[in-house]
């Protein structure tokens, strides 16, 4: 059991900067915060009379939406921001906004191509950092994914969670780090092509748990066989534009579909951050499913996202 104290003032990027604790804290502080919910107190203080900036340089949906309403849910002052309705559209520097930020905001949320550009806001800035998207890395899902996962299996230590598609996928990678942090068996199954580089798998078998597995295949059957989780994302994302063709072509035999599905355990429970590109990563039948709990995903990103905002905040 940890002080949660420790935590307040962090910055959150990388899912590997926690410890299985910490992770393990911000999942109970959300389930918790979600208990409530369900209770009917949407309303919580412990944003309150604090201010969070929401920077978004890409389009999104589901990590806008539960950011801003995740926010007001706890208490604070959500203040949504295009990067080109800052002067950063204009050529100041992300260190420059970063300080500007400082003085006005009690945290912010930060949805970027480049990961490099969080690194500098998180260096400058006072006020704790959260990454809502990189190129690199997507830990705010990967924490709404566990505790779907804690929900739907029970536990995430001893689950077989397999990733079937672009193995060096931002989402992917902050999957597996929180999977295997947390003690769970982690199973990448990619073209050879698109594998995380050795470094970084290497990088994971360090982070994991004492009894945590990590596997890599290019045969998506033999990756679903004991899943208890078998999980996908979109082929091409944003700023693979050019790519695209060749990627869906060789993607192609990495489709989640009723025939992978069924070389999977019957009770396998079906994941995708969204959105998906159905017809193309995964099939209707599929994600329409009752083994699919997409949906569930969809909402614990509010949970987990308060979770994380009412420690770090």
């Amino acid at each position: 059991m940890i002080n949660t104290r420790s935590l307040k003032g962090r910055d959150f990027l990388v899912t590997a900067d926690f410890t299985k604790e910490e992770l393990t804290a911000m999942l109970n502080k959300a389930s918790q915060i979600k208990s409530e919910v369900k209770c009917g107190n949407y309303l919580r203080p412990y944003l309150q009379g604090k201010s969070v900036a929401l920077l978004f340089q890409k389009p999104s949906t589901r990590t806008r939406i539960s950011f801003d309403v995740g926010v007001y849910q706890l208490g604070g002052h959500p203040i949504y921001l295009s990067w080109n309705d800052l002067q950063l559209g204009r050529g100041e520097t992300v260190a420059d906004t970063g300080r500007t930020f400082d003085c006005y905001v009690d945290g912010i949320v930060a949805r970027v191509f480049k990961h490099t550009d969080l690194e500098t806001m998180a260096q400058v800035a006072r006020a704790p950092v959260i990454n809502a998207l990189s190129d690199s890395s997507h830990p705010c899902q990967a924490l709404g994914d566990c505790l779907t996962i804690m929900e739907k299996l029970g536990k995430i230590e001893g689950a077989n969670v397999a990733f079937v598609g672009d193995g060096n996928d931002n989402v992917c990678r902050s999957l597996a780090e929180a999977v295997m942090r947390l003690g769970g068996n982690m199973t990448i199954a990619s073209p050879r092509k698109y594998m995380a580089p050795d470094d970084y798998l290497s990088t994971l078998e360090r982070l994991a748990a004492k009894g945590s597995k990590l596997t890599t295949t290019d045969d998506p059957k033999a990756a679903v066989k004991e899943a208890d989780v078998i999980y996908t994302d979109v082929w091409v994302s944003m700023g693979q534009d050019a790519e695209a063709q060749e990627r869906k072509s060789t993607m192609k035999p990495f489709q989640v579909n009723s025939s992978l599905m069924a070389a999977a355990p019957k009770n396998s429970v079906f994941m995708h951050c969204l959105p998906a590109h159905r017809g193309e990563e995964v099939t209707d039948d599929v994600i329409d499913s009752r083994n699919s709990v997409v949906w569930d995903q969809a909402e614990n990103r509010l949970h987990a996202q308060k979770g994380i905002m009412a420690l770090l905040f």
